[in-house]
């Protein structure tokens, strides 16, 4: 399989290192930066660790909640039907709560307002949830997570979507191998390791390897 193009370039992390006078501008999903806004008021897990290491003065990070702007928090769960998230901004596919609500006109103009916040900040990379119908970059559902025969797809959920289409390089909070480089960016380390991001990984492979 072909590493995804949303992923940054090998060539983005031999730019300069960042410094608090030129810091690396990272838009982040709220969720993962500590924000209680997942559907059921969480942050969808403790991403301290990932937290941790962005938050420095080389850093300027931009959070935000697509699916809260839309919809506030608590809320239901939007999960793409029909396909990802570029075919929800193409008009080819729905975006639709868990009850079956059509939510795709509020998906579409959060993931908008997202990009647009990216591009007046000058984002440089996006961190966002994989897996989200607004957020996943690299895997999200294809109809309702909740389905009993719940089913997979490649490919970014709606904001992500216009992120990626606008330029912005997008990594996941399971791209281990990316964010190790982007760690080492920040530290003006050289790590030598076997992490690998999430299409590397042995269930990606597996799993999508069955699919067309």
């Amino acid at each position: 399989m072909h590493r995804p193009h949303h992923l940054t370039d090998p060539a983005f992390f031999q730019r300069p290192r960042p410094t608090a006078d030129r810091p690396l501008v990272v838009m982040m999903s709220a969720c993962l930066g500590g924000i209680h806004c997942g559907v059921d008021g969480s942050t969808n897990g403790d991403h301290t660790p990932l937290r941790a290491w962005l938050v420095r003065p080389e850093v300027r990070l931009v959070k935000f909640c697509p699916e809260d702007y839309a919809f506030g928090t608590p809320r239901m769960t939007p999960d793409s039907h029909g396909g990802n998230g570029f075919d929800v901004l193409d008009g080819k596919a729905r975006s639709l709560a868990e009850d079956g609500t059509d939510w795709t006109e509020g998906m579409v103009k959060a993931a908008y307002e997202m990009r647009d916040r990216a591009l007046r900040e000058q984002v440089d990379v996006a961190i966002l949830m994989d897996v989200s119908g607004a957020c996943g970059s690299t895997v999200t559902y294809r109809g309702s997570r909740f389905a009993p025969d719940k089913v997979y797809q490649q490919g970014p959920g709606v904001a992500a979507a216009a992120l990626i289409r606008a330029g912005i390089p997008v990594i996941s909070q399971r791209d281990d191998r990316s964010l190790r480089l982007l760690r080492d960016l920040l530290e003006g380390t050289h790590t030598l390791t076997d992490e690998r991001d999430h299409w590397e990984k042995e269930w990606y492979q597996e799993y999508f390897a069955q699919r067309p």
